[in-house]
């Protein structure tokens, strides 16, 4: 076998065909609908049967909506470049913050975060009349992204103000939230969550959408979160202090939430040891159920003689086991009714409800901007950590991956730093936030800061810095750090099939690396195009003066450079020895040397076990 070679109309150069990806599960599961390499849609209907097509049925329909679940499946060809420079322990953490339109993020991530999100949490904007909202242009989104953040002049701007008065005001909402949501479903785990918070003016129509990307089925429930303790009577009719946060489970079947902390006040309210059980604190539980209950109505024998007829949650043997345990309380000196002890130590804490009234409000959020920026101008109506918290401790475990790709002021990160250092939890984030301009009239610009972005950055540097500060031997233990990525085109050229450009493209081919991108540039475009982790570890050495890349302790090795000889391969071949992957890769730049020395080096890397070699 000699190289394969990777151009850039193939899937190297572009993100995960979900079209395709759906096809080939349906060819799995019905192979006889497939005909001449097409679905037949006759045959399927005839298979699962039964199926009428009505002319008229229920559905939330809205001007553009076809086109913008399109965009969801279209491949992006664009690529993540990493930028060392403004990250923080970039060869160990486990945290992301990216810098670019989420829509085209997220169609690059899902080669390699596809059904590993354990939580994503929005707060997307609420269009209010004066939200902005990413309008994207179908055509070519990647270049309304450079458009929008000045890589390229033009007349045209895909971030806007999204007025009232624009016919397709909620439409344009809509078609912005659709293809994000449909992304970021590919991203979850099967029991993992997604939560979105919204106000009155796009409740109704999130739902539906949301039910119509997650199905009804995983549909839990919407939070009413108290986001303001005190009202302006400024209102037209009525002073709104509260917003929604929707939640859709992945898979409600395998779905398992946790259970919330209890607080110290409630502790000390409701845990008591009045007679020094060594088993410490408990609260008690009474054993007899409500009259509604299905439970059969049965005879119970006290320890001090009484009988007791009830529908009980028990037999007689439990509630003898519980007296010699010591776990029954009677009160009343022996004449109220029986109650079980349950301790402290055995709860695992309480059922959120809907209703949420004291896990923070945005006056909290804005604190804690002030607090790390002194003013609280660097963002409107922030979200405070408490309740990103409270979200992430019944929505995630102790070491899962947590999603925000509206980043905005970077509360979710802030708050998953400040979760990991409270609780020893090992929980990791994706940030994503466009580089969204500041008004250069503001108090925030004059400051230094040019976007959201870089505010975002900021913000978790400064938490990282009062952690350090505060928890030294703790954060010594910790993963502060984060990988910044930027939103680019790709780093390989593309045929453009222009008859003008005859003799450039022909160059092209030869040297297909783009002359002002790095071998770092290469090397994670090549990461996320082949579905693998973007913080697994890499390891770097010279061989025979080239950069050869390590991934994942010998699972792939990257060499981009010129005039590369046959040694090089004998190198990477016994670096491979030492680190003994279960499956190993090798990919080189096809202009890196001549075919005498690359046939030579297809068969060294044969001898050392490595059959998958691929050339860019």
């Amino acid at each position: 076998m000699g190289i394969i070679q990777i151009k850039q109309g193939d899937s190297l150069s572009q993100s995960k065909d979900l079209i395709e990806h759906n096809i080939e599960k349906l060819k799995t599961i019905f192979p006889e609908i497939v005909v001449e390499g097409k679905i037949d849609f006759n045959s399927l209907k005839a298979i699962l049967g039964g199926i009428e097509i009505e002319e008229e049925s229920y559905c939330f329909s809205w001007l553009g909506k076809s086109q913008a679940k399109g965009e969801a499946y279209k491949r992006s060809r664009g690529t993540l470049r990493p930028v060392k420079e403004e990250s923080m322990d970039w060869n160990t953490t486990q945290n992301i913050y990216i810098e670019g339109d989420n829509l085209e993020v997220l169609k690059l991530l899902q080669k390699s975060y596809s059904g590993r999100i354990k939580m994503i949490y929005i707060d997307p904007p609420y269009n209010t009349g004066n939200d902005f909202v990413y309008k994207d242009n179908y055509k070519d989104n990647l270049k309304n992204y450079q458009e929008v953040t000045g890589q390229i002049d033009s007349e045209g701007n895909k971030l806007s103000t999204n007025s009232e008065s624009d016919g397709r005001y909620h439409s344009n909402w809509l078609n912005m939230m659709l293809p994000r949501l449909i992304l970021a479903r590919n991203l979850l785990k099967e029991d993992g969550v997604i939560l979105i918070s919204i106000d009155d003016g796009e409740f109704d129509s999130l739902k539906r959408i949301c039910v119509e990307t997650f199905g009804y089925e995983n549909f839990l429930t919407s939070f009413i979160w108290r986001r303001r303790k005190t009202q302006a009577n400024l209102a037209k009719h009525i002073a709104p202090v509260h917003d929604f946060i929707l939640i859709f489970s992945k898979n409600a079947t395998k779905l398992k939430l946790n259970r919330i902390p209890f607080s110290e006040e409630f502790i000390s309210k409701t845990f008591k040891n009045p007679d020094n059980d060594p088993r410490g604190l408990y609260q008690t539980r009474p054993l007899a159920q409500p009259a509604n209950s299905k439970n059969k109505e049965f005879e119970l024998k006290l320890p001090n003689g009484r009988i007791l007829t009830a529908k009980w949650s028990c037999t007689q043997e439990t509630f003898n086991g519980l007296v010699d345990d010591n776990r029954l309380v009677i009160p009343n000196d022996g004449m109220g009714m029986p109650r079980k002890k349950i301790f402290l130590t055995e709860s695992k804490g309480k059922l959120p409800n809907t209703w949420l009234d004291d896990v923070g409000t945005n006056d909290d959020g804005a604190r804690e901007i002030e607090e790390l920026f002194g003013s609280n101008e660097y963002f409107t109506y922030p979200k405070p950590t408490s309740l990103i918290q409270f979200l992430i401790d019944f929505g995630a475990g102790n070491d899962d991956i947590i999603l925000d790709f509206f980043g905005g002021s970077s509360s979710t990160a802030h708050a998953i730093i400040d979760k990991n250092i409270k609780s020893k939890k090992k929980l990791t984030y994706i940030i994503v936030q466009l580089q969204e301009a500041i008004e250069k009239d503001s108090r925030v610009y004059r400051a230094g800061f040019k976007n959201i972005a870089e505010i975002g950055k900021e913000r978790i540097r400064r938490v990282v810095k009062k952690i350090r500060k505060e928890h030294p031997q703790k954060s010594k233990e910790m993963d502060l750090g984060f990988k910044v990525f930027k939103l680019d085109i790709s780093n390989i050229r593309s045929w453009d099939g222009n008859p003008d450009r005859l003799e450039d493209n022909l160059f092209d081919a030869v040297e297909n690396i783009k002359v002002d991108r790095s071998e770092e540039d290469v090397l994670y475009e090549i990461l996320l195009k082949f579905g693998l982790d973007l913080t697994l570890p890499v390891e770097e050495m010279s061989i025979e003066g080239k950069r050869i890349f390590n991934v994942g302790m010998g699972s792939l090795f990257i060499c981009l450079g010129d005039n590369i000889t046959s040694k090089v391969a004998e190198g990477i071949g016994m670096w491979k020895e030492e680190c003994n992957p279960e499956v190993c890769r090798v990919i080189f730049k096809d202009s890196g040397f001549t075919d005498v020395d690359k046939t030579n080096s297809v068969q060294i890397l044969k001898r050392f076990g490595v059959n998958e070699i691929r050339s860019i």
